[in-house]
């Protein structure tokens, strides 16, 4: 008996907490194991293709066309993260527009150019990616791709930021019809 309390007088308090955190450790290493806790790699459903349109507003350049061309690759970054290279499915480019009253007509406003700022542009960018596909959406390195989400994208000559405005998981395949309801603007270049 006395040796018994000589041995409780040597074990201290932070003994107890790490013999402790270890027995958790060891229950949630078995629990995860015999499949009882869901993991990440459990929660991919599939993985598939993605089309989604960066929106980027008020762009500003002075050149005769612009930089970002269809066909090439774009470097992204997601929430000021670097990502990857993605191939671009299409530029859309519209001169930055005002609305005006009118006075003499049936129509109440009319849309105009802004000829004040010549060289402002609203810019939809069409990409394409592998995204590992879960019950919350797709998920592209790492991260949840969803409607408004920043994305950054970055050429040999130009780095602009936008947000994501559009979103379609699609077969492995290229289907063109998506890439055609994509497409919903007129094209500048």
């Amino acid at each position: 008996m006395d040796k018994l309390k000589e041995l409780i007088k040597k074990i201290r308090i932070v003994d107890f907490i790490i013999v402790a955190c270890v027995i958790i450790a060891l229950v949630v290493g078995f629990v995860t194991y015999k499949g009882f806790r869901q993991t990440a790699d459990k929660q991919i459903e599939a993985t598939s293709n993605i089309v989604f349109k960066v929106y980027m507003r008020g762009v500003t350049f002075s050149g005769s066309e612009i930089p970002i061309k269809k066909g090439e690759k774009t470097f992204i970054s997601i929430r000021n993260v670097p990502y990857s290279d993605l191939e671009i499915l299409d530029v859309k480019a519209d001169r930055r527009k005002i609305v005006l009253p009118t006075l003499n007509s049936k129509k109440v406003v009319i849309v105009v150019e802004d000829v004040a700022q010549p060289d402002l542009y609203d810019v939809v960018v069409t990409l394409t990616d592998k995204a590992k596909i879960t019950k919350d959406g797709a998920v592209v390195g790492g991260n949840k791709i969803k409607l408004g989400l920043p994305i950054t994208l970055e050429g040999a000559d130009y780095k602009f930021t936008g947000s994501v405005s559009d979103l379609k998981v699609i077969d492995a395949v290229v289907d063109e019809t998506v890439n055609k309801d994509m497409n919903t603007t007129d094209d500048v270049q």
